[in-house]
């Protein structure tokens, strides 16, 4: 019995360690970017994961939102291909 735990051993140290340095660091990141969609509004400046550039123009709904991403030309997106919001409207000082 004893020999059995000890021949586990260093395949439970493989899962521990993987967990610690992949698995954990990727669910915080996770929760980090769904925190950041659902705070986005009007006036937000974003970048997509295609690398596009624009202004929160609408939030549609939790899925969708309208981006500006030049004068009068606008586009819907997905929430969630929103990589970073450059500055919150609420940031920028008047």
């Amino acid at each position: 019995m004893n020999e059995a735990l000890v021949s586990f051993l260093p395949l439970i140290l493989i899962f521990v360690v993987f967990y610690f340095l992949l698995i954990r660091p990727q669910q915080k990141k996770m929760k980090e970017h769904k925190e950041m969609i659902d705070k986005i509004k009007r006036g937000d400046d974003i970048v997509t994961a295609g690398g596009v550039y624009g202004k929160i123009s609408r939030v549609i709904d939790e899925n969708k939102v309208e981006v500006e991403i030049s004068n009068n030309v606008k586009i819907i997106i997905s929430r969630p291909t929103i990589s970073t919001v450059i500055n919150n409207s609420s940031d920028v000082s008047k």
